[in-house]
């Protein structure tokens, strides 16, 4: 078969013979090079004469070296010229990332989160997120850096950034910097998998012109620093692997180290970063099932391959997740608006939650707080607020702050404490009262349904009680033991100070104190419900005193505090609530999509809308389409070759096969790999989820790109990538309003839905775009000068025209309160005047007439 020059040099750049059935992987632009024998050196496979064990190759020393000298020198020239290209692409993708990044001057969709976190760290107040800290603790620190002094709380979108000097553009600047360094990392990263430098070109140019990324890479928000590190550390495996046939060697190591941090950062960024985890982690088992596969590798030495791997990319990753944490809680020492969602124990390493030793024994008499074990520590609490409903007898919440509400005395069933009675302790069992010392109403329960869980299982609890009152058998209660701390035996017997996990049964109903963290309404000032439940699950009815007061209790009286929380523990305690409250995010938004929608772009997001401009990302459908349809293409070929392979036909197209089959196939695997797992998620979803995703499609529909264009000569192949650029940059200026927040007609706006899902608001804009530069518009004609009247100036000042003058119409302006119901220079008649100032204006007129 004969073919062109422009294939038979690309088969060469890749080591490949035009003739088929020898894959090879390099891209290295070099001339054959034979030994004495006239045989060509190249670098053997695993399936060649070559051994893990002792790095020997059946060919000759003195081959070899004269093979490595002059790839070295040539490996050199390559890598000086891509690092040329990279750079150069980099100084124009600039541009383009940071285009006026100070507009919008204003809060700007997930601002309001990742902003006010910032704010956070820098006043060291304890937050709580869904999201590991480490891109947050890195815009943090530019802000820092920048001169911000937290004391904007970006709480809304659309709040000034200019007024009250918030260093908005220096960490913007960073997130966009972040997102530049995606684009020569998916240049280098074609490059390094084995492909030519057009269709490495062209991967990283569509990476630089794509709308959605860099809408999302523009604001302060995770994603552009989580998919740098993700890009990253693809590129730092791709370089490894290429590494492969010399295991243990520095630059083995070195890559392979590089990996692991890559992905102990990305996941520190965003579990999205578990996907990069999974990713490298089935190519690493393929890679390890290889290896075993071959007979020369002793086990011994495969073992060395498993432990290098193991170190390098599971320790060391979970070594930098965890560093990462300890760096978040050092930075956040005192007490803030995430305490609630922690255990006490977590609130009691924080700075202004710290509590002093208290007695371990509960009397009757004690003045007791008690807070909900299943809620993360809220405390039992009344205030002198009643119910809009129900009872509407006084409001019982849970209070997630210290509070003087909190606090309640605990009295036996009949009988009021007295001071000289004997001190007798709370037992398992007993019956009690709880009378709350701020309002002196004992809590209550009755079978009414509560406002909120309308439920017939569910009975309002209310504090009741009057002056001269004692109370009613419905605020009895009887205490039981559901669990103790096992180092105090005493603990289950009587009722203890941290160590005894209590419930409060009803005694009149039989059901269980309870509550599920649900919020109140603005009338309960959005505190959490508590009701009485029937059967209810033991963790929601679970409580436990925290502090006792007692003056009977002898000063020796043994003192408890909850156990000091050491790392791990917090470590743990933190990733399991940020796992929960993940699950928990599925309340709808107005702009939330679901995965199935994504790979077609079928709605983005309205991000930001003022002064008749609007920032929606939308991604530039020219690449995101395109990008799609590469995946199908190859899932497509890839079935039809797996179903010709089973009627026993051979398709190895000159060694191709193999060659693209691996490249695409990973990049494929890894686009599946973070889009697919979304489907199994029911919180809520955003198109900008699918970034990571859309990465390895970008890079996908590169690898097709060469693949196509491999009889393609070089000239040709760049003249078609510089064809699909300059499309794709045509499509990007379409939508760079959007993408900008810049102006725009409405025409231009309605031109641009091509797909009626695009729901952004095309009304907002002007129909010209002169109105959005005011000092640029002509200013309207002035109306012409009408000269005054000298007879209704003398009329208006009440004295007689002078000889002369004439008259055309006959207007008064009489005085000062008069002015509103005169017309002036109309033909209308006056209106109706009071009879005083009516007989005055008519003397007028007979005197001058």
């Amino acid at each position: 078969m004969q073919h062109n020059s422009g294939y038979t040099e690309h088969m060469r750049a890749r080591k490949l013979s035009p003739s088929p059935g020898l894959p090879l992987y390099s891209d290295s632009n070099e001339r054959k090079e034979l030994d004495s024998n006239g045989k060509e050196l190249r670098e053997p496979r695993l399936n060649e004469k070559y051994s893990y064990h002792d790095h020997v190759y059946s060919r000759s020393d003195q081959a070899f070296a004269k093979l490595g000298k002059g790839k070295a020198d040539r490996d050199r020239l390559k890598k000086r010229n891509d690092l040329i290209i990279a750079g150069i692409i980099t100084f124009w993708a600039s541009f383009v990332r940071f285009w006026k990044i100070w507009q919008p001057s204003s809060v700007v969709f997930d601002e309001v989160h990742f902003g006010g976190f910032a704010a956070k760290y820098i006043r060291t107040r304890f937050f709580f997120d869904v999201h590991p800290p480490l891109a947050k603790m890195l815009i943090a620190l530019v802000a820092k850096l920048a001169g911000f002094k937290g004391d904007f709380d970006f709480k809304d979108i659309g709040l000034d950034y200019i007024e009250p000097g918030v260093p908005y553009i220096s960490m913007r600047t960073f997130c966009a910097f972040a997102g530049l360094v995606v684009v020569p990392t998916a240049y280098l990263t074609i490059r390094v998998s084995g492909h030519s430098i057009p269709a490495a070109i062209l991967a990283a140019m569509f990476v630089a012109y794509e709308n959605g990324l860099i809408t999302n890479n523009r604001l302060i928000l995770l994603d552009p620093i989580l998919l740098m590190f993700t890009a990253l550390t693809i590129l730092m495996w791709c370089n490894w692997f290429n590494q492969h046939h010399q295991p243990f060697k520095f630059w083995w190591w070195t890559w392979l180290g590089m990996t692991g941090l890559g992905l102990g950062l990305t996941v520190s960024c965003k579990w999205v970063g578990l996907f990069t985890i999974a990713t490298i982690g089935f190519s690493t088992i393929k890679n390890l099932w290889e290896i075993w596969g071959d007979l020369r590798v002793g086990v011994p030495l495969f073992l060395q391959h498993f432990y290098a791997r193991a170190v390098c990319l599971i320790i060391l990753p979970m070594i930098i997740y965890m560093l990462m944490f300890q760096i978040h809680f050092h930075s956040l020492p005192n007490s803030g608006d995430g305490d609630g969602f922690m255990s006490t124990e977590f609130q009691q390493s924080l700075a202004g939650h710290r509590m002093d030793d208290t007695p371990a024994d509960i009397a009757y008499g004690s003045r007791i707080t008690i807070r909900h074990l299943d809620s993360n520590g809220g405390y039992l609490h009344s205030h002198a607020h009643d119910y809009p409903g129900g009872s509407k007898q006084q409001q019982v919440t849970l209070y997630p702050h210290k509070d003087e509400n909190n606090i309640w005395l605990i009295k036996k069933a009949d009988i009021n404490p007295s001071d000289s009675d004997p001190i007798e302790y709370v037992r398992a069992g007993d019956i009690v009262r709880l009378e709350h010392t701020s309002t002196s109403k004992h809590l209550h329960s009755h079978a009414i349904r509560p406002i909120m869980s309308d439920l017939e299982y569910h009975n309002e609890v209310s504090a009741y009680g009057f002056e001269g009152f004692d109370g009613d058998a419905n605020d009895y209660w009887r205490v039981e033991i559901a669990s103790h701390d096992k180092k105090d035996p005493v603990a289950t017997e009587r009722l203890r100070t941290l160590h005894s996990e209590i419930r409060f049964v009803h005694v009149q109903t039989g059901c269980y104190l309870f509550s599920k963290g649900s919020k109140l309404p603005a009338w309960g000032f959005e505190q959490s419900e508590v009701t009485c439940i029937s059967g209810g699950k033991l963790p929601k009815t679970t409580w436990r005193v925290e502090t006792n007061t007692n003056e009977k209790l002898p000063e020796d009286a043994e003192k408890v505090n909850y156990r000091k929380l050491w790392f791990i523990g917090k470590f743990v305690e933190l990733n399991k609530v940020m796992w929960r409250s993940n699950a928990g995010l599925t309340q709808s938004h107005p702009y939330d999509s679901r995965p199935q929608h994504w790979p077609y772009l079928r709605r983005g997001i309205n991000m930001w809308g003022k002064d008749h401009l609007q920032v929606y990302l939308l991604g530039n459908p020219f690449i995101w389409w395109l990008s799609s349809a590469a995946i199908l293409i190859y899932l497509v070929a890839k079935l039809l070759l797996i179903l010709r392979a089973k009627r026993g036909y051979t398709d190895h197209f000159g060694g191709l096969r193999r060659f693209y089959d691996e490249s695409a196939g990973f990049m494929v695997a890894a686009w599946a790999l973070h889009y697919f797992p979304f489907f199994l998620m029911a919180r809520q979803l955003f198109l900008h989820h699918y970034m990571p995703a859309l990465y390895f499609s970008i890079l996908t529909f590169a690898i097709f790109f060469d693949l196509v264009t491999i009889r393609l000569n070089n000239w040709r192949r760049f003249v078609a990538v510089f064809i699909m650029i300059v499309i794709g940059i045509h499509y990007f200026r379409v939508f760079a309003p959007l993408t900008y927040g810049s102006p725009q007609t409405k025409q231009h706006c309605e031109a641009t839905k091509y797909l009626d899902t695009w729901d952004f608001d095309c009304v907002t804009f002007y129909d010209d775009l002169k109105l959005y530069y005011p000092s640029k518009i002509a200013e309207p004609p002035k109306e012409p000068v009408i000269e005054k009247d000298p007879i209704l100036e003398q009329i208006a000042n009440k004295e007689a025209p002078e000889k002369g003058t004439t008259q055309d119409a006959v207007v008064g302006e009489l005085d000062a309160e008069e002015a509103d119901n005169i017309n002036i220079a109309t033909e209308q008649a006056p209106p109706p005047l009071e009879q005083d100032n009516r007989d005055d204006q008519n003397a007028d007129r007979d005197r001058l007439l």
